[in-house]
């Protein structure tokens, strides 16, 4: 733009120097008029080009203050998204550690059979940490009528995860046995809490916290690796009357186990009622005693009573004789209660 505007000045200087050399017949009035005219045609031209780029400029910055609007919001959006995800994989990887520490773990676990424990029962009917007279802590019991039945959350992800893991056949075949011995032990473990003398039934509950761990055990496959399980399932309930539970199935047993506690208290409340009735019975049955006591008393009154007027009649005729009949006494007679005429 610059240029053009240095080169159309240089033309007009030509053209003046042209028309003040080269044309002398011409008035130089006429002529620096023309000059006037055409300098003022060629400014207004260049005003209306520079107008329409200065418009054109307008827009093209106006579109482009859009587009870096529209730039920007979707940079922070995916800022936003980006921080979401970073936040989703930070508490994934606090998960992880959770699950990699035996004793996060264990804590989870418990947690969980807490929060099932809380959704179905009153707090007076369970109990979490309950220590027995050896010092020996179960993670948790329902208490039943006048037992109780002790709950144990356990199960070793260690060796199960690394039979996912592990791609040589042979390996995994010696994690099959490790899986299994470590499921033996938990099951034994749990059913040391079984403790008639102690109060408890004679069974238990073995919580595992995963529904899919659970799920692997039932048809006897850990992934894609086919291992036998149902076995140690069998074992813990026929052996060691341990049943073996995930939060699904446990839960059907708690509302089972539910059931069978409103019955126990609907029969204690039919109880208490026989009780009373009992009472009831016992002080009605007193009270007839009084009644019959009360009636005979009454008719051995009634019958001296009666004896007495018939005796009371016998001197008011002796004493008819001696006044010549003059004065009349009828005795009157009582009659005796119903029950004693029956």
């Amino acid at each position: 733009m610059t240029y053009f505007l240095y080169g159309l000045v240089v033309v007009l200087l030509g053209m003046v120097v042209y028309l003040i050399f080269g044309k002398k017949e011409k008035g130089l009035s006429d002529e620096l008029k023309e000059i006037r005219k055409e300098m003022t045609q060629a400014r207004e031209k260049n005003l209306e080009t520079l107008q329409k780029q200065l418009t054109e400029s307008g827009k093209i910055a106006r579109d482009a203050t859009t587009r870096i609007k529209d730039i920007t919001s979707q940079l922070e959006k995916i800022h936003s998204d980006h921080q979401h995800v970073k936040d989703v994989k930070e508490q994934l990887g606090k998960l992880t550690d959770i699950l990699a520490n035996p004793k996060q773990r264990g804590i989870l676990g418990e947690y969980f059979l807490e929060t099932l424990l809380k959704n179905v029962f009153q707090p007076n009917q369970y109990k979490l940490q309950y220590k027995f007279k050896d010092g020996e802590i179960v993670d948790a019991v329902i208490f039943i009528k006048d037992k109780i039945v002790p709950i144990d959350s356990k199960f070793s992800l260690e060796n199960y995860n690394k039979i996912l893991e592990e791609k040589d056949p042979n390996r995994r075949k010696q994690l099959e046995k490790v899986l299994k011995q470590d499921l033996k032990n938990r099951i034994e473990e749990t059913a040391k809490y079984i403790r008639p003398a102690e109060g408890t039934m004679d069974f238990a509950f073995m919580f595992i916290p995963s529904e899919g761990i659970y799920y692997d055990l039932l048809i006897n496959q850990v992934g894609a690796v086919k291992i036998s399980t149902y076995d140690l399932i069998e074992y813990a309930f026929k052996e060691k009357h341990v049943i073996v539970v995930s939060p699904t199935s446990f839960y059907a047993y708690l509302q089972t186990v539910l059931q069978g506690l409103r019955a126990l208290q609907i029969e204690e409340s039919a109880k208490d009622i026989l009780i009373e009735v009992e009472k009831l019975s016992k002080h009605v049955l007193n009270y007839n005693d009084f009644m019959n006591k009360l009636g005979s008393h009454l008719g051995t009154t009634v019958s001296t009573y009666n004896k007495a007027h018939k005796e009371l009649g016998k001197i008011v005729k002796d004493t008819a004789k001696l006044t010549q009949g003059k004065q009349k006494i009828e005795p009157r007679e009582l009659e005796k209660p119903k029950n004693l005429e029956e």
